[in-house]
């Protein structure tokens, strides 16, 4: 994902709140996944995020994430959000709830 000039802070460098939206519209894909062909919706519980540098304007942003550890019920993910150098730029962990969808 671009890093895109809507989400920057007065000080030019892109807000937390991106990331964040960043890691858990990934997690939540990945919990979904893990779900293997049930009907599920997902709900994030928590999320706490580390912002471990900061982020230009226009860079390229890739995130990944995985099940830590999955149930029925519960998933635990973590995420890592790297720029286009490969530097980690953040790195969030959080708890899914799985609901059966008819």
């Amino acid at each position: 994902m671009k890093a895109d000039e809507r989400f920057e802070n007065p000080a030019g460098i892109m807000q937390g709140g991106f990331l964040a939206a960043f890691c858990d519209s990934s997690m939540g894909a990945s919990a979904v996944t893990f779900a293997q062909g049930r009907k599920v919706n997902v709900a994030n519980a928590e999320m706490k995020i580390s912002l471990m540098r900061a982020v230009q304007t226009g860079s390229l942003l890739t995130c990944t994430a995985t099940v830590t550890s999955g149930g029925k019920r519960v998933a635990f993910l973590e995420a890592e959000v790297r720029d286009d150098e490969g530097r980690l730029v953040a790195k969030a962990t959080s708890t899914y709830l799985y609901r059966d969808r008819k």
